[in-house]
């Protein structure tokens, strides 16, 4: 079994627009291509977050305003 040649290819590319539809055929690469933009925009975002120097811990405290902290403990049964 070699390679497939050009017009395999021609006859599956009709075979599948002939199946799915141009129109649906368009929003499948519209959404693909969405979402590889996406994903590159979100790359390029934190590597830049991750060059930036992190905040000293006293400027975070200052930043935000004294909240109720939440304790997460472990249960654990007396035997």
């Amino acid at each position: 079994m070699g390679s497939f040649s050009i017009w395999h290819w021609l006859i599956v590319l009709l075979i599948v627009v002939m199946v799915f539809g141009t129109k649906k055929l368009k929003n499948l690469g519209s959404d693909l291509g969405g979402a590889v933009k996406g994903f590159k925009e979100g790359m390029k975002d934190g590597g830049a977050s991750a060059e930036d120097k992190p905040a000293e811990p006293s400027q975070v405290a200052a930043a935000k305003p004294a909240e109720k902290t939440t304790i997460d403990v472990e249960a654990k049964q007396k035997s």
